[in-house]
């Protein structure tokens, strides 16, 4: 009689636990996302520029046995190369001193014995030429002046604000035009644009070799310098859905 009672117990106790198992709701399938199809296109824009702007390092470079005399002769020497500039039409706001150095260099003669020390002064100014139709009268006058070292110019656009806006609509006009060609070949239609993105690439051309180091020789001065064209670039990648 107890065995009979334990088998209806565990009998009764496991059927509470089935029709409270049945009682649980079970989640709902989650809808699965639609698959978008994206068309991804590149297009590039460019736009030439005529340069209206130069930046120029030039100096002075003095040498003497004596260290006093050498800057004196280098402080003298850029005065006269500063006014020069400034009678040539560059503003004073326009000149800045990036460089003034001292060093000694000891010379050695044919027995291998070292001579008297020189003493090396050298004075650069960063210059900002605003008018390039008379650059090279402007560093004709600046040698003449005492300039004997002209590392590089380097031409720019002062304002290239409207350049750069011109360039994006380009860039994004190509970007259209060649998604709706692939679109069509594809037999597919253009949804919404999804992504943009793009890339500026702006040149910057060097006219360098006017003077290096050492003197620079008048004569040079008489090549005309031509600031020639840039060329402003601007890369734009558009993703767009495709239906």
């Amino acid at each position: 009689m107890r065995n009979k009672f334990l088998i209806v117990s565990v009998l009764m106790v496991l059927a509470v636990l089935l029709s409270a198992c049945g009682s649980v709701a079970l989640p709902a399938a989650q809808p699965q996302p639609a698959v978008v199809r994206n068309l991804s296109v590149s297009g590039a824009g460019q736009v030439t520029l005529k340069p209206d702007i130069a930046y120029i390092y030039i100096g002075v470079h003095t040498e003497d046995p004596s260290a006093a005399d050498a800057v004196a002769r280098n402080n003298a020497d850029t005065q006269k190369l500063i006014e020069a500039l400034k009678a040539e039409g560059v503003a004073a706001d326009d000149l800045r001193t990036t460089n003034f150095s001292i060093w000694t260099n000891t010379p050695y003669g044919p027995d291998g014995l070292p001579g008297t020390p020189v003493y090396m002064v050298d004075n650069t100014v960063y210059m900002t030429v605003r008018d390039l139709g008379g650059l090279g009268d402007l560093l004709d006058a600046a040698v003449q002046a005492g300039a004997n070292n002209i590392n590089s110019i380097q031409f720019d656009v002062a304002d290239k604000t409207q350049a750069m806006a011109d360039a994006r609509k380009a860039a994004v006009a190509a970007a259209k035009t060649q998604a709706q060609e692939l679109a069509e070949a594809a037999g597919v239609s253009l949804g919404e644009i999804q992504t943009i993105s793009y890339f500026d690439s702006v040149p910057y051309p060097v006219f360098d070799g006017v003077g290096r180091g050492g003197g620079v020789e008048s004569e040079a001065m008489s090549v005309p310098i031509n600031p020639g064209t840039m060329q402003l670039t601007v890369t734009v990648t558009i993703s767009y859905e495709i239906k």
